[in-house]
């Protein structure tokens, strides 16, 4: 499974799946399945992704569980 915070992201830039699937030329349903962790993106879709955000990949996905956020910010070491 990828794990990714890719919500967490477009709620932040507030961007809608829609926005964000026309910006990197996949369906709004794909980004959908992403999000809910039903479909693990191709290297190039994941690529176009962290680009959009203008990220590290691996600030949006991940092969583990990331940290809940809240934790991040209580305990900035982990």
């Amino acid at each position: 499974m990828v794990y990714n915070r890719l919500s967490v992201f477009r709620a932040e830039r507030g961007l809608s799946r829609k926005d964000v699937a026309e910006k990197v030329g996949v369906n709004p349903q794909t980004i959908g399945y992403l999000e809910r962790g039903d479909y693990a993106p191709s290297v190039e879709l994941a690529l176009k992704l962290s680009a959009l955000f203008d990220l590290p990949v691996e600030h949006l996905f991940s092969l583990k569980p990331f940290t809940p956020l809240a934790q991040s910010l209580r305990d900035p070491e982990t």
